[in-house]
C-alpha cells in the first residue's frame, strides 16, 4: 500500500496540511495492520484485443459475441474499431481477433480505411509478436467477396504475425458460421478462474432469422403526379414487440418475391401445380437478382456470343453494361430449350433481407418506425421488372417482418451544442429527417444545414411541409436545395456545398459533424471529392493537408456516411 499524501497544490494551510497529514498517516496505518485475509484475491485477467471494422452494424455485433466469449474463457476483452488502432498500438499486442466486413466493390468499411493505410504503408512496423484471427463477413453476389478481410490476413502475414486460426469468409447467412468460428479460434487459457460473464442487454429476441410482424399504419406517396421516382413512406406500429431502435438505425426487411415473377419461373421450368417449389420461389430464394454463379452457368449454355466475349475477358464494366435492367429470368431466358429445375435452383441465393435507414426517431414518434424507400420498376422486353424489396412494400396493405439492424457510428452529436451538416438527396433524406427529430426531442442549440435534392422541386421535393416547418421553426437553421432537372444546366448537392465552401468549412471549425446518406457508387464520392476541395480552398491548405484534416474528421467521427 502507498501512504496517501496532500498535492503541493491542495488549498489548505500549513496547519491544515500537517492535520490532514497526521489523520491520514493513521488512517493508512490502521489499513496496513488489518489482517491480509480481509481483502479478496485479485484474479488477473490476459487481455484480449478485439478489432472490427463495419459499414452496417453486424461486424461489430460478432464482435461482441467474441468479447462475451472471451470473458468466459479467461481473457480481459478489449474491443475497439480498427481506425481507433495506430501501428505503435498494434505492434504492442499478443493476441487479435478481427472482425472486418466487406463495403462495396472490395473496399474497406469507413471506419477501416486508415487502419489499412498505415498496415499497408512501407513503413508499417514488423509483427512477430502477434497473433491473429480473422473473420471476413461479404456478399458472394460482389466480385471481391470478404476482399478487406483477405487483404488484412495477408498483409498481417507478410509483417511476420502469426495465425491463431485459419480465416473464414462468411456470405450474407454467417451467423452460424461466425459462432462456429469463435467458437473455435477465441483462445482459452486466460485466468484460472473464468470472469462471469457480463449481464447480456435484455433484446426483444426479434432478429434476421425470426423477424417481428410489424402492423402497417401508413404506406403514403410523397412523390408529386409528375414525378419519375415513386418514393413512398411507410410506418409500422411495434407495441409489446420489445424493438427498440435510435435515429441512425436501419430496419431490415424480409420481403417475398413478386407473384408474377414467380409465375414467369415457373413458367421457363415448365412445372405447375407444385406447391413446394412455388413456396422455395416465393418466400426462399432469390430469382431477381442473379448470382454470380447464375451469370457463369447461363453463359456456358446460352451461346450467346457477347455474353461469352465479356466473360472470356474478364470485362466487368461491360458485364455491369451487359446485365443493367435484366434480372435473373431474363439470363433463363437466353439458355434454349427444357432446363433441368432441380439443377438451376442450385444457382441461386437464399432470398435476403433488404435494410433500409429509419426515417423516425423513436423520442417523436414513440411504438413506431418509419421508413422513406423509392420503388423501383421498369419495362424491359416486355415485362415488367421491379426491386424485389420496395415494390413489395409498396404493395403492402397489412403488415411485414421486420427487425432491428443497430449502427452505433451514425448518430446525432452526443454534444448537443455542436453543428450538424446533412448531405441527403433523394431517399438520403431518411436518416436526416429521424435526426432532425432527435435534436428537436433532446432540444439540442446546435446549429441544423441540410443539403438535399433530386430532379424537379415541384415533384421530388420529399416531406417538403415537414421540412418547411422545421425551417420556419428555427430547428433547420439552413436549407440548400439542389434539383437538378429544373435548369439548363444541372446543379447537386455538391454544387451547393463548393458554392457555400466558406460558411461550410467555418462549420466544420466550430466542431460541427458532417453526415452523408444516399448513393455510395456517385453522389457520395462526388460529395467527398467537393468536401475536400471546400477545406484545401476555405482552409488554405495543401492537397496532403486537406486530406489529414478529412482524415482527422473521420478519426473524431465527425465525418460519417450511410451509402449504399
Amino acid at each position: 500500500m502507498h501512504l496517501p499524501y496532500i498535492p503541493t497544490d491542495a488549498p489548505f494551510s500549513g496547519d491544515q496540511r500537517a492535520w490532514l497529514s497526521g489523520f491520514l498517516a493513521g488512517l493508512h496505518s490502521r489499513a496496513a495492520m488489518m489482517p491480509a485475509a480481509t481483502a479478496p484475491a485479485e484474479v488477473a485477467f490476459k487481455p484480449l484485443d478485439i478489432l472490427y471494422g463495419t459499414q452496417t452494424g453486424n461486424a461489430e455485433g460478432v464482435a461482441n459475441d467474441a468479447a462475451a466469449l472471451a470473458r468466459t474463457r479467461g481473457f480481459a476483452p478489449r474491443v475497439a474499431e480498427l481506425d481507433a488502432v495506430d501501428m505503435a498500438r498494434l505492434a504492442q499486442m499478443d493476441q487479435v481477433v478481427i472482425v472486418i466486413s466487406t463495403y462495396g466493390e472490395g473496399e474497406m468499411p469507413d471506419n477501416a480505411h486508415q487502419f489499412w493505410d498505415a498496415l499497408s504503408a512501407e513503413g508499417a512496423p514488423r509483427l512477430e509478436r502477434l497473433s491473429y484471427g480473422i473473420l471476413a463477413l461479404g456478399d458472394t453476389g460482389y466480385e471481391h467477396f470478404c476482399q478487406a478481410g483477405k487483404l488484412i490476413d495477408m498483409r498481417l502475414e507478410q509483417l511476420g504475425a502469426r495465425r491463431m486460426g485459419t480465416r473464414v469468409d462468411c456470405d450474407v447467412d454467417f451467423e452460424d458460421a461466425a459462432a462456429n468460428w469463435l467458437s473455435t479460434t477465441v483462445p482459452t487459457g486466460g485466468a484460472a478462474t473464468p470472469a462471469a460473464p457480463a449481464p447480456a442487454p435484455q433484446k426483444s429476441g426479434y432478429t434476421r432469422k425470426n423477424p417481428y410482424p410489424a402492423r402497417l399504419i401508413e404506406n403514403r406517396l410523397l412523390s408529386g403526379a409528375h414525378s419519375a421516382k415513386e418514393i413512398r413512406h411507410f410506418a409500422f406500429a411495434l407495441p409489446d414487440s420489445g424493438l427498440e431502435y435510435e435515429a441512425g438505425d436501419a430496419l431490415g426487411v424480409m420481403p417475398i418475391n413478386a407473384a408474377p415473377l414467380v409465375q414467369g419461373w415457373l413458367n421457363r421450368l415448365a412445372v405447375q401445380d407444385d406447391a413446394a417449389l412455388v413456396d422455395r420461389l416465393t418466400h426462399r430464394l432469390e430469382i431477381r437478382t442473379p448470382s454470380r454463379e447464375l451469370v457463369a452457368e447461363v453463359e456456358k449454355r446460352a451461346g450467346n456470343a457477347e455474353l461469352s466475349h465479356i466473360i472470356a475477358n474478364g470485362d466487368k464494366e461491360a458485364l455491369d453494361a451487359f446485365l443493367w435492367g435484366r434480372d435473373a429470368l431474363d439470363l433463363l431466358n437466353l439458355i434454349p430449350g427444357q432446363l433441368d429445375s432441380a439443377e438451376v435452383l442450385t444457382w441461386l441465393k437464399p432470398l435476403q433481407h433488404r435494410a433500409y435507414s429509419i426515417s423516425s426517431s423513436p423520442n417523436a414518434y414513440p411504438g413506431e418506425v418509419h421508413l422513406t424507400v423509392a420503388a423501383v420498376r421498369w419495362m424491359r422486353a416486355g415485362r415488367a421488372h421491379g426491386g424485389v424489396c420496395s415494390t413489395y412494400l409498396a404493395g403492402l396493405a397489412d403488415q411485414a417482418p421486420i427487425f432491428m439492424s443497430p449502427n452505433k457510428n451514425f448518430r446525432v452529436p452526443a454534444d448537443n451544442s455542436l453543428p450538424m451538416i446533412m448531405v441527403g438527396p433523394g431517399t438520403g433524406i431518411a436518416p436526416f429527417r429521424a435526426f432532425l427529430q432527435e435534436r428537436q426531442a433532446r432540444g439540442a442549440t446546435g446549429a441544423n444545414w441540410l443539403f438535399f435534392g433530386d430532379q424537379h422541386r415541384a415533384s421530388d421535393f420529399i416531406y417538403e411541409d415537414e421540412i418547411g416547418r422545421m425551417s420556419e421553426s428555427g430547428l433547420l437553421t439552413r436549407l440548400d436545395l439542389a434539383f437538378s432537372r429544373d435548369q439548363a444546366q444541372k446543379v447537386y448537392v455538391q454544387t451547393r456545398m463548393e458554392e457555400n465552401g466558406k460558411a461550410l468549412f467555418a462549420m466544420l471549425q466550430e466542431g460541427g459533424h458532417f453526415y452523408v446518406c444516399g448513393d455510395a457508387t456517385r453522389m457520395a464520392r462526388d460529395v467527398d471529392a467537393s468536401l475536400h476541395r471546400v477545406i484545401e480552398t476555405h482552409g488554405a491548405l495543401s492537397p496532403e493537408a486537406a486530406t489529414e484534416y478529412v482524415s482527422r474528421l473521420k478519426r473524431e467521427k465527425r465525418y460519417v456516411r450511410d451509402v449504399y
